[in-house]
């Protein structure tokens, strides 16, 4: 399949999937369930309405979503009480799987739910979304209910618009469009056709979730996105237009901290693939700087890009996943 053909084939619309009687019966038919996990870290501004939405209208007006889960990094102000208080499920996440090492991290949030929910397909969702709309998660669950040759499915925002002044360009925020754009053009072109490969928003099949490894950090979408490409191709994937995602805008410092992670993910995998010779030990300091009286100051921040293993390989999830299977539980 060509990218165009892919484009065409494997982009959707949040509008076409709003019969969501007809997508609830495909899913019992099937015998699917599906969990819903927001990772947290002090964000009790918006954690509130994002759960009573997708409580509201896909638990208790629709039963689309079996499982709405906040998993925490350990926040300081009151985004537990509040996600509790309006029904979600919520986890700490140090106290999941507490026997392996404590690390923190949205990709690490994101890892623990694969051992902690129960769903067959997991979808993520973002805290900090303040246009949130039941749309966020039915948009992204319904490819992969309708089309069972899907695995992975994104969110993307802010489609191109005609209008009397010309066409307004889509894309993703800063580091898509400066740094994993331009490095998937070069090295995995079919990827490129990914219109917002660091999106917040997917859901994803447990089956392939279990599989790939999850760095802690702001590699993860990026890993992911490689990850299941090399595993499935890039027919495994398809992208749903959400419209528009309004949500807090991040400082330049800390765009290039992400970027920093991302990069550092990015080169491991192409070491691993055989793209690139051995990489020399990669420094893991980033200098950044700021001006104090007139005077240019350094300022340094360790990041490190650890990685958490395939959940698979992880023996309480095996555990779990044989209990489960003897319990004759799906």
């Amino acid at each position: 399949m060509s990218l165009n053909e892919w484009l065409k084939n494997n982009t959707f619309h949040h509008s076409h999937f709003t019969d969501l009687k007809k997508l609830i019966k495909e899913k019992e038919k099937q015998g699917l369930t599906v969990s819903l996990c927001i990772p947290t870290l002090n964000e009790e501004k918006t954690i509130g309405k994002e759960v009573v939405i997708f409580k509201s209208e896909l638990m208790t007006r629709h039963h689309l979503i079996d499982e709405l889960a906040v998993i925490d990094s350990g926040s300081t102000d009151s985004t537990r009480d509040v996600a509790a208080a309006f029904g979600a499920d919520v986890y700490l996440s140090k106290d999941i799987l507490p026997g392996l090492e404590e690390k923190r991290g949205k990709g690490e949030n994101l890892w623990k739910a694969i051992y902690q929910l129960k769903g067959d397909i997991i979808v993520y969702i973002d805290a900090d979304i303040k246009n949130i709309h039941p749309r966020f998660a039915y948009g992204l669950i319904a490819p992969l209910i309708e089309r069972p040759e899907i695995k992975y499915v994104k969110a993307f925002y802010d489609r191109p618009l005609a209008s009397s002044s010309g066409i307004r360009p889509s894309g993703g925020g800063r580091v898509t469009e400066i740094l994993i754009r331009p490095l998937f053009s070069l090295f995995f072109p079919e990827l490129s056709g990914i219109i917002q490969p660091l999106s917040g928003e997917y859901a994803v099949r447990r089956e392939v979730l279990e599989q790939i490894s999850f760095p802690i950090g702001y590699g993860v979408e990026t890993s992911h996105l490689l990850d299941v490409y090399q595993k499935w191709g890039i027919d495994a994937f398809g992208q749903t237009d959400l419209d528009q995602r309004v949500h807090r805008n991040q400082h330049t410092r800390d765009l290039g901290k992400m970027a920093f992670g991302i990069l550092q993910t990015f080169l491991s995998r192409m070491e691993y693939l055989g793209l690139i010779p051995t990489l020399p030990e990669m420094n893991t300091v980033l200098r950044q700087f700021q001006v104090n009286n007139d005077v240019f100051e350094a300022v340094e921040k360790t990041i490190i890009e650890e990685e958490r293993p395939p959940m698979i390989e992880i023996t309480e999830y095996k555990e779990k996943m044989k209990e489960k299977m003897s319990a004759g539980e799906k």
